[in-house]
């Protein structure tokens, strides 16, 4: 195996940055999405929500999207519990 085979071979793929960046796109527009159900609803998102989001932008794309996709199913299980309109179980 020559030295440029090896060295391609330890670098990131080059095409997991757009599907990471896709997918964290993808994450944050449902997280949108549940935040304007909120406030249409005149419900506050809970507090511990709210801080977490505010560290969001720190982290690196890859736990970025793990924490959203938390973030997203928190706010989901928050809404079946807080909330007896069927239109948001799913």
């Amino acid at each position: 195996m020559a030295v440029d085979d090896t060295k391609r071979q330890n670098e990131p793929r080059r095409d997991d940055t757009p599907t990471k960046e896709k997918e964290l796109a993808e994450v944050c527009a449902r997280f949108a999405d549940l935040c304007q159900y909120f406030s249409q609803q005149n419900m506050d998102l809970p507090a511990q929500i709210l801080e977490e989001v505010r560290s969001v932008s720190k982290l690196a794309a890859e736990d970025r999207v793990a924490r959203m996709k938390r973030l997203n199913q928190e706010l989901m299980e928050y809404l079946h519990g807080a909330s007896p309109d069927p239109q948001i179980r799913q």
